[in-house]
């Protein structure tokens, strides 16, 4: 089973760095100078990455606004179900395709993320020898309950894929999108606000799951070595504490 992407190193270099070095240009703000666009949708924009450092894939980014120090924990709700829509519309029709062997769709954000841009984006990258979902159990998507709502269950997972807290936001109903989208921006802002003082990073990864689209948001700080090392992931024994932090707060 092919589970390794191969990393282009000399491109890696070439690309931007505006999350550690405050003084670099940020290329997205440069909305002129963009090339090979995709789609647009007012100020959200969909075209290649500039920078395809994964062999074997096409890359996509979505640009999700024109303000740069912005962030998806604070946008307005039209704007949030707007960058919530566009991204599912353009990821499952490059599902639909057949071109890959899957699709991935996620979001960096902070300086523990993986990422390497401020600006407020998205990725969207189609697999051609890889199917992500080889690499997923279902019982991480299992959780302690904080709100259940149109049918969309938002939970804390009790089986996390890294460990500690890990929040899962599942959709039975893609018209059911916004408040899909509610529960992403809750968990994104908590993260962010309410958590511990020093977490200012998180991960989006979004799946296909049977019927359901389902989402997790990865609160993100140095990785654990035992999960490095072993592979063997940890959960808090305070999630009860958070689900209940959670509802008190927005619910």
């Amino acid at each position: 089973m092919v589970n390794h992407l191969i990393f282009d190193s000399s491109i890696g270099a070439q690309k931007p760095n505006s999350l550690h070095n405050k003084d670099a240009k940020c290329p997205f703000c440069d909305r002129e100078a963009l090339t090979d666009l995709l789609d647009t949708d007012g100020p959200i924009i969909w075209l290649k990455n500039k920078y395809p450092t994964l062999e074997d894939t096409f890359q996509t980014v979505i640009i999700e606004t024109d303000q740069c120090q912005s962030e998806l924990s604070e946008y307005n709700k039209n704007h949030l179900y707007r960058v919530i829509s566009f991204g599912l519309k353009h990821w499952k029709a490059m599902i639909e395709s057949k071109k890959y062997k899957s699709v991935i769709f996620f979001k960096n954000h902070g300086p523990y993320s993986g990422g390497s841009l401020r600006h407020p984006h998205m990725q969207i990258v189609g697999l051609k020898n890889i199917n992500y979902l080889d690499m997923v159990k279902k019982e991480q998507f299992i959780g302690m309950p904080i709100a259940k709502k149109n049918g969309v269950e938002f939970n804390i997972s009790k089986f996390p894929r890294v460990g500690f807290f890990e929040f899962n936001v599942l959709m039975d109903n893609e018209k059911e999108v916004t408040t899909f989208a509610d529960f992403i921006q809750i968990a994104a802002h908590y993260t962010l606000n309410h958590f511990y003082k020093s977490c200012n990073s998180y991960n989006l990864f979004f799946y296909e799951l049977d019927e359901k689209i389902a989402v997790k948001i990865v609160p993100r700080f140095s990785t654990s070595p035992l999960f490095v090392g072993y592979s063997i992931p940890q959960v808090s024994n305070r999630i009860e504490h958070v689900v209940e932090k959670i509802k008190d707060i927005y619910f």
